[in-house]
């Protein structure tokens, strides 16, 4: 079963979790998907792969009311998990993925993969890509 948990402000990160969505059905495997807003992180850390999905915020960074209280009750679950990343951005240059890959695999995860887009997705090859991989890992 592979999870996907995401949050978005605009539509753009929603917009990629209903594409890595639909990779993962296409290449056979469960999939559920959900909001932040909508799970724990116990309920999260018990899938055997989790994707997770967040735009870059600020000054690239995750959303800080809801994506990083999640992601500090997550980490210290995260040892010996597959995980993914995805999110989209306006500006910048992707610091805010290559910071979270970082923390997720010094919490022991092994990531699978990331995703990332300049603000709208449109049949985005990554998320194939990294729903193919879910699917496979």
């Amino acid at each position: 079963m592979v999870e996907i948990v995401y949050w978005s402000g605009t539509g753009n990160t929603e917009a990629m979790a209903q594409e890595i969505d639909a990779a993962v059905k296409a290449a056979g495997a469960d999939v559920e998907t959900v909001l932040f807003d909508d799970t724990d992180a116990d309920t999260v850390a018990s899938k055997d792969v989790i994707l997770l999905g967040c735009p870059a915020m600020g000054a690239e960074e995750l959303e800080e009311t809801v994506v990083e209280p999640f992601m500090e009750d997550l980490l210290p679950k995260l040892s010996g998990k597959k995980v993914g990343l995805f999110g989209s951005y306006g500006w910048g240059t992707g610091e805010w993925m290559d910071t979270w890959e970082q923390r997720v695999k010094d919490a022991g995860a092994t990531v699978i993969g990331t995703a990332i887009v300049n603000e709208t997705p449109n049949n985005s090859e990554e998320c194939a890509m990294l729903g193919k991989a879910a699917a496979q890992a």
